[in-house]
């Protein structure tokens, strides 16, 4: 019976409480495990929640050689897939947050799973870590990356 109970407890509803990962968010590119000539030289997320328990999310990505790629998607955070458009190696997603400080992101690319992000907040909301786990020659791989919050214009 508890485990019935447990699992009819609903998660976390977006349209309830603002989670602390909304807002515009700058990669640092120093965290990323890989030379620094591979590194890109700009990531912006933006998270913003919308009416309805959904989750938009605007991503751009300037690479070391100044192409930029753009993606963005507003998808049900019951973890349904949809859509996502770009210029990024994504046109899929599916989001899920299962508290107000976790968002679970799975990418996907013509039909091909291609990565799955866990995006967690620290204490004081101004660093947003990145766990990335996805396959690489066969085997299972994980990357953490760091993001600092882009403060706020306020006039």
């Amino acid at each position: 019976m508890a485990a019935v109970m447990l699992q009819a407890t609903p998660a976390f509803s977006a349209s309830t409480a603002t989670s602390p990962l909304v807002g515009t968010w700058l990669l640092d590119t120093s965290s990323l495990p890989m030379p620094p000539a591979a590194r890109p030289k700009r990531v912006v997320l933006d998270f913003k929640q919308v009416p309805g328990n959904k989750w938009t999310t605007s991503a751009e990505i300037v690479e070391h050689d100044n192409n930029t790629l753009q993606a963005q998607s507003t998808l049900s955070l019951d973890g349904t897939p949809g859509k996502a458009s770009g210029t990024y190696l994504v046109d899929r997603a599916a989001v899920k947050m299962p508290e107000p400080g976790v968002l679970v992101m799975q990418l996907m690319y013509q039909g091909v799973p291609a990565s799955t992000r866990t995006y967690t907040v620290s204490a004081d909301g101004k660093v947003m870590t990145e766990i990335e786990a996805y396959f690489k020659d066969g085997n299972p791989m994980m990357r953490t990356a760091y993001f600092k919050r882009v403060a706020s214009q306020t006039k």
